[in-house]
This record gives C-alpha cells, structure tokens and sequence, in this order.
C-alpha cells in the first residue's frame, strides 16, 4: 500500500511538474523584427532614403558631369597625342593626371559625406522603430523582442505590425 501510494505521488509530483513547465513555457513569449525590411519599407526610411537623393543629388550630378567631362579629354587626348609635339603630349598627360586625381578626391568626399548623413538618417529610423518596437512589446506583453538571429520561426515575426505601427505614427 505504502509503495502505491509513493508511486502515486510520486506520479502526481512528476505530472504537476510537467504542467507547472508547460504553462510557464507557454507564458514566454518572445518575438523578431527584421530591421533591414524596416529600412527598405517603413516610409519613414523611404522618407530618408528620398531627402538624402535629394540633398546629395546636385553633387552628385556635378560628379557625372566632371566624369564625363574628364572622359571625353582622355578620349581627345588618345586620339591626338600621336600628331602632338613631346612637350604638349607631357603637358596635357600631366593636365589629365592632375584632373583624375582631383576628381577621384571629390567622388571619395562624395561618398564619405553620404555614408555618414546615411548613417544619421538610419539612425534616427532605428531609433523610431526602437520606440515603436517597445510600445508593440508593452502592449502584446512580449518577453523578448529580437533584432538579429541565425533563424527565426515566422509566426514570431512581428516586423508587420512594426512597420504598420511605425507608418501609422506619422
């Protein structure tokens, strides 16, 4: 009798144990957010992604411009360097030299001052998303919210409503 009643137990111990991790397993409740798709998608990155084409669009037309320009005198300078005298030939090879060089010194600038504006208006994103992400998480009572991960279970993907969320707060 003393041995059922311990096997019981026992099996009773065992089973609310087993329920007591099921429900507790069950409570956690974790969730991800794709921050490339928010970058690509959220139109407050669309809205940054169209002010910094617009504030760099001058300079970057003037960069075409001057490629163009420095092509076509390499071009005219192949073409006549063979009837030029030495001199000229050196001088004008020199003129090209000098121009390359100031011209791959601005495309570098160029590109240096738009990662860095990229990454202040990425930034700003993310920070926004952060904010929405948070609210998301309060008010669905998330326990995890994860940003970057090896493989994530669609249905914990809440990047929709983030975005949804994120669009809707402007």
């Amino acid at each position: 009798m003393k041995s059922l009643f311990r096997h019981t137990s026992l099996a009773l111990l065992i089973g609310t144990a087993a329920l007591a991790t099921s429900v507790q397993a069950q409570e956690f409740k974790a969730g991800f957010v794709n921050t490339d798709r928010i970058f690509r998608e959220a139109n407050t990155a669309k809205t940054a992604q169209a002010k910094l084409e617009q504030e760099f669009a001058r300079r970057e037309k003037e960069l075409v411009d001057i490629g163009n320009s420095l092509k076509s005198a390499t071009e005219k300078f192949e073409r006549e360097a063979p009837t030029m005298a030495e001199s000229q030939r050196t001088t004008r090879q020199r003129q090209l030299v000098d121009q390359d060089r100031d011209f791959q010194r601005k495309r570098r600038e160029f590109q240096e001052d738009l990662s860095a504006r990229k990454n202040e208006e990425l930034a700003q994103v993310l920070e926004r998303a952060n904010r929405v992400v948070k609210q998301v998480a309060e008010a669905e009572k998330y326990d995890v919210i994860l940003q970057e991960a090896v493989y994530i279970n669609p249905k914990h993907d809440i990047t929709d409503k983030v975005i949804k969320a994120l669009n809707a707060a402007k």
